[in-house]
């Protein structure tokens, strides 16, 4: 089998403080001059000429396979993007060796690759161009990319007018359209709604499919192990794990387990400093106590503790609840019916869901922050989550000996199948016998 990707020795060094490095132009050159003084200033570093190195990437080493499915996990800061960046050629490397063999089509940032004054029919070819394709080629594709990305009646608008979700539809559309040889797909596809998350994630399996090779950095456990073959794990910059998909997601999710009870320890808050931050997050029981295990009979419930700084009426609070192996049960936001919407003012407040009595089976659960601006993008994508147990004391029936199998062990009602008025009492036909 071909290499797709092959990178050797890969690091990518940031300074914190120092100078701006040399303009390659007179524009850069005359930028760079006239706002010397407040980067002075916001950077004290530079004029004292104390400077922080940060490795957001180093020593990588690692081979991709044509028509290979990559996903990359870590958890934020961990260099994910960066990767991904360098692979685009939007970043230089600082040291090592990157050999590409196709040509790379890639979703990151909203936004990237996009000419903000062009429409959206001219960036459709302005992308095709990009990676090499005829005007021709790009006409074949045209009608399946403005179809997929349902925004025909904007074709003709720049693009600096869409809203995020338009931007992404677009910008999918085109790079799963124009058929590069190597897709690269950040975290972006979160945005957006549930239905087109699932027609993004039906079409990188056609990708997939087709023999392909796609890279896909993703904090969506259950996308990654659906869609990828093979997973890496980069943690503070270096490929700490690499192998299948399955051994590799248990093991992230086994080493995220929170200790000291079910209360999410977070060294700094989760959110937008200017917009929205998660402060803190516990799961706990009738009575405010945070250790378990939890009794399935009693309702368990979680609290998330936020600080609005700028007041929107788009913010949504809410979590994941995630299986022992990563698989998302359920996402609950704060939209619910709407006589039961919280307010989200400016200021501290606790959020409170409860998880009903008879509900959870016996085992091993997560719980996992997220806060978004409807439809536009997360401010927190549940990368961070606490681990909790719980004990199945309730039971189905007199007959249940031991714990069923599943992961949710709700008690049904059972009546006939007549008994329209629900009140148990049994009809002539369901009181029918067959002739001997």
């Amino acid at each position: 089998m071909s290499t797709a990707v092959n990178i050797s020795g890969l690091g990518k060094r940031y300074l914190i403080g120092a100078q701006r490095e040399r303009a390659d132009n007179l524009r850069d050159a005359i930028t760079n001059a006239a706002t010397a003084p407040v980067r002075r200033l916001r950077h004290a570093g530079s004029s004292s000429g104390h400077v922080n190195e940060l490795w957001a990437l180093r020593g990588v080493n690692l081979k991709v396979e044509t028509g290979q499915v990559l996903g990359v996990i870590g958890r934020n800061g961990a260099g994910k993007s960066t990767l991904l960046k360098i692979l685009s050629r939007i970043t230089q490397p600082t040291e090592g060796r990157i050999v590409i063999n196709g040509r790379v089509g890639s979703l990151l940032e909203v936004g990237t690759g996009f000419h903000q004054e062009l429409s959206g029919r001219e960036n459709i070819y302005l992308n095709g161009a990009i990676l090499g394709m005829t005007r021709a080629e790009i006409g074949r594709k045209f009608d399946d990319i403005v179809e997929f990305s349902e925004i025909a009646g904007f074709l003709e608008t720049p693009v600096k007018r869409y809203s995020t979700g338009m931007f992404v539809r677009l910008a999918f559309a085109v790079a799963a359209h124009l058929e590069p040889e190597i897709l690269l797909v950040d975290e972006v596809l979160s945005v957006g709604d549930l239905a087109f998350q699932r027609k993004c994630l039906g079409q990188m399996e056609a990708i997939a499919g087709s023999g392909r090779t796609v890279v896909f950095v993703s904090h969506n456990m259950t996308a990654v192990r659906s869609l990828c073959s093979r997973v890496v794990e980069i943690k503070a910059g270096h490929v700490v794990a690499d192998g299948t998909a399955d051994e590799i997601v248990k093991a992230y999710i086994s080493n995220q387990t929170a200790t000291g009870g079910a209360v999410l320890h977070l060294p700094q808050p989760l959110g937008r400093p200017e917009e929205l931050l998660v402060t803190a997050t516990r799961v706990i029981d009738e009575q405010g106590r945070p250790q378990g295990p939890f009794h399935s009979s009693r309702p368990i419930y979680v609290e998330i503790d936020v600080d609005v700084v700028r007041e929107n009426d788009g913010y949504q609070v809410g979590f994941d609840l995630l299986s022992a192996d990563g698989l998302i049960l359920r996402t609950w936001h704060t939209d619910g019916p709407e006589a039961d919407w919280p307010p989200l003012r400016a200021g501290r407040s606790t959020l409170r869901c409860e998880l009903p009595a008879a509900f959870l089976n016996e085992g091993r659960y997560a719980v996992a922050p997220r806060a978004d601006v409807y439809r536009t993008y997360w401010l927190v994508n549940g990368e961070d989550a606490i681990w909790f147990e719980v004990m199945k004391d309730h039971l189905e029936s007199p007959f249940s000996l031991a714990t069923g199998p599943g992961l949710v062990a709700p008690v049904l009602h059972w009546c006939g199948a007549d008994d329209r008025a629900g009140d148990g009492k049994l009809t002539a036909v369901e009181e029918y016998r067959p002739s001997s």
